[in-house]
């Protein structure tokens, strides 16, 4: 039976992370284990900020967004004396295992602690949803809800005056926030990294849309494919006649008090983690599949191929650009 474990959060800040760290330190307890937090990621497990936390800490945040025990790049992490220097400073206080909550990157530090035998154990939490081995990370269902929002806001503008809009939603390469909420409020033109439009077929569809006296246009499209939000609307707006302006969302859609899911999701992971620990596993990963909670291997999810989308894709092009 191990006697104290570990969590951290690691690469961007997700809502829901607290409410993951609150059950995985009362699931500690609940135990009779000692739980430890970390702060700042993987940099505080080098330079030592660990502290001990009871559940007067746990109940204190599990509703507030974002990582109270903070998060911070450490790319340093990738060197062996670095890691050596971590797992000693967790030997010395007895820690014998580690959550870990984050994104890809996160779990190959995991993996790689494991090895050196810390079990480390991850949870999916992300905005961007792009942990293909989960069909759902902590964090995705709050973005997806303020996107969902915004759009809903801008939306109304749009429609009392005859125009168009391009918002730009983050993602970090998975195009499932642009997807998901461009199927929530009708978005539409969206382009993503997996389904990509030109910039002049997107032009194209929003003057076909003028040409058939569509009222109001949102044109969704997901970051870093195209090189300016701002310019894409002006093109439209050239082609269009429409009036367009662009809305970069940024940091927004990071924010904000988790929704119910996700602190429903985080809450389960938290404890099916603590469960993974106190049977002595290591080196996995906490996913939702088919609506229940899965551990697999962390090496065997940073290589699962992508689900393809491409028909979902198609069917809602079809639905939203009719008249």
């Amino acid at each position: 039976m191990i006697k104290k474990i570990g969590v951290l959060t690691s690469g961007g800040d997700a809502p829901g992370m607290n409410a993951a760290i609150s059950s995985v330190v009362k699931a500690a307890i609940s135990k009779s284990i000692t739980p430890f937090v970390i702060r700042d990621g993987y940099k505080g497990l080098y330079n030592d900020w660990i502290e001990e936390v009871d559940t007067v800490f746990a109940n204190d945040i599990i509703s507030r967004g974002g990582t109270i025990i903070g998060s911070a790049r450490f790319p340093e992490f990738k060197e062996e004396e670095i890691r050596k220097v971590a797992v000693d400073n967790l030997k010395k206080r007895g820690i014998e295992a580690l959550v870990v909550i984050g994104g890809d990157g996160s779990y190959q530090g995991a993996e790689k602690l494991t090895k050196m035998g810390i079990n480390c154990i991850g949870i999916p939490g992300t905005i961007d949803n792009d942990i293909v081995s989960s069909d759902y990370t902590v964090g995705f269902d709050t973005a997806l809800n303020t996107v969902i929002r915004s759009i809903d806001s801008i939306r109304d503008t749009m429609q009392s005056h005859n125009r168009c809009s391009v918002v730009e939603i983050m993602g970090n390469g998975c195009g499932d926030l642009t997807l998901y909420a461009a199927i929530a409020t009708g978005a539409e033109v969206f382009s993503t990294k997996e389904s990509f439009l030109t910039e002049e077929e997107v032009v194209n569809q929003v003057k076909e849309l003028a040409n058939k006296k569509k009222r109001s246009v949102i044109v969704a499209i997901a970051e870093k494919i195209y090189p300016d939000a701002h310019e894409l609307a002006k093109k439209i707006e050239s082609a269009s006649g429409y009036v367009t302006r662009a809305t970069v969302l940024g940091h927004v859609q990071r924010g904000g008090s988790p929704t119910g899911m996700d602190r429903y999701l985080a809450v389960n992971a938290g404890i099916f983690a603590v469960d993974q620990l106190v049977a002595g596993k290591g080196g996995l990963y906490i996913g939702m599949s088919e609506n229940k909670l899965i551990a697999r291997d962390i090496e065997s999810t940073l290589n699962m191929p992508r689900k393809d989308k491409s028909e979902e894709y198609q069917k809602i092009r079809e639905i939203n650009k009719a008249i």
